[in-house]
């Protein structure tokens, strides 16, 4: 007995101590705030039931059909993307939860406003983009010169395709696809060895096998006029404002101001060989000029008169033709070389520094940059006569198109920057959605298929 009322005595003193005596912050026990359920009765209020019910037919759908690698993995990352938030790709994932999710730690007004500051933006989602293997339209191109230095097609600002084909120059306007010829120059002064759009989409520049330059209206289909000044077919033409730059055969690069009655304002002669391509950078501060000679020279717009380069570059071991300038990082050019140099090279104009050289396997014909992801195209020609998109600046092939049977000697972009049009040896225009916009993958898509296979 003494026993017993010993421990009630020591039981009540201790109830007492721990209630109203001491210090309660060390002894005050909190009740718990988890709710537990029974180990083999799962908690409701813990799951998601739309969750739930996708797992569970997931399951018994991959346990009794049979499907593809392809549609299994186009499921999964479905799955990730809309239910991104349940990590429903782990394997230890459970369709039945059997405790409740910690109750979240509630904060002072000041701390939620301090954290809301400091919060970092989520990274917008990236969407699936569909890179087709086949041209989305392919246009006869006649009798089109199979010469790698020439440059035979140009895209307007207008939406127009111009191309030189033979003794004649077409132009097809890619928003009511109406064909209309533009000038077909006598047998003795051709073939047409260049086309180029002016930035204002109505005056065109034709260079001819003769030497001789010619500006046409496109508004009335009427020639301009007549320049000379070159002594051998000229193969190159690119336009800033109002002035017009050629290079042709025989090794220079003229400066015309197509405004004045005298046009030649300046003469640049540093080209050993024929001048196969010129481009003007998007700010028109530096002019690229690549030759026969394997040479690369930038030039400088605000001392173009004085017949004096910035940089020489003969890092090429074959022609160079391929220029383009990146829309997105200023000073940054790509060029390509021809059959036994088959690189793209890139540098960085500003300072005249080499950035980087990848061997394609092939002839690169023509480069164009994706003016809306950081990719750059190019089109080759022996021995593959293929397109590839690589992924800038790693240079990572993202695909290869194999849809010419010769060599793509030229390339030119659509205003919107969507689509690329391919001249080729083969005598074939083809327009492709390399650049297309970027396609989000909808819900209803799997749905309708999954219907479509319980009906069947």
């Amino acid at each position: 007995m003494a026993f017993r009322a010993f421990n009630h005595e020591t039981r009540r003193l201790l109830l007492r101590e721990w209630g109203n005596g001491g210090d309660s912050r060390e002894h005050t026990m909190l009740p718990s705030t988890r709710i537990v359920g029974d180990r083999f009765i799962p908690v409701r209020a813990a799951m998601d039931m739309d969750v739930s019910s996708y797992l569970l037919r997931s399951k018994n759908r991959n346990s009794e059909m049979v499907v593809s690698p392809s549609k299994e993995e186009y499921r999964k990352r479905l799955a990730n993307i809309v239910l991104k938030d349940h990590n429903t790709s782990e394997n230890h994932t459970r369709i039945l939860q059997f405790h409740a999710k910690p109750c979240k730690r509630k904060q002072s007004s000041a701390l939620a406003d301090d954290e809301e500051l400091l919060q970092i933006p989520k990274k917008p989602r990236k969407l699936l983009r569909h890179i087709p293997q086949t041209a989305e339209r392919t246009l006869d191109a006649p009798d089109i010169v199979n010469d790698y230095y020439l440059n035979l097609l140009d895209w307007s600002t207008t939406n127009v395709v111009a191309i030189g084909l033979g003794n004649t120059v077409y132009l097809w306007n890619a928003s009511n696809s109406a064909i209309n010829e533009l000038t077909q120059v006598h047998e003795d002064d051709g073939p047409i060895t260049s086309v180029a759009w002016a930035q204002d989409g109505n005056h065109i520049a034709v260079g001819l096998n003769n030497s001789e330059v010619q500006i046409w209206d496109h508004s009335t289909m009427k020639k301009v006029r007549s320049m000379r000044g070159h002594s051998a077919r000229v193969g190159s033409l690119a336009w800033h404002g109002s002035t017009l730059c050629t290079g042709g055969r025989d090794s220079k690069i003229l400066y015309h101001d197509v405004r004045n009655r005298n046009h030649i304002t300046s003469q640049l002669s540093a080209h050993e060989q024929e001048v196969c391509g010129l481009k003007w950078s998007l700010c028109g501060k530096q002019l690229a000029s690549g030759g026969n000679d394997n040479l690369l020279y930038i030039w400088d717009s605000r001392s173009i008169t004085s017949s004096r380069h910035l940089f020489r570059f003969d890092q090429h071991k074959a022609a160079v033709k391929a220029l383009a300038w990146c829309p997105y990082q200023t000073n940054l050019l790509a060029s390509g070389g021809g059959t036994t140099d088959r690189c793209i090279k890139f540098w960085n104009t500003q300072r005249g520094m080499l950035l980087n050289s990848i061997d394609t396997g092939s002839q690169v014909c023509s480069l164009q940059w994706n003016h809306h992801e950081q990719e750059i195209l190019s089109s080759h020609g022996f021995s593959e006569n293929q397109l590839i998109l690589w992924k800038y600046p790693s240079m990572r092939k993202i695909t290869e198109i194999m849809g010419h049977t010769s060599r793509v000697l030229h390339m030119a972009q659509s205003p919107d920057g969507f689509t690329v049009a391919t001249a080729a040896a083969d005598e074939t225009l083809r327009f492709w959605q390399v650049f297309g916009p970027a396609i989000l993958v909808l819900m209803f898509v799997v749905m309708a298929e999954e219907m479509k296979q319980k009906m069947s």
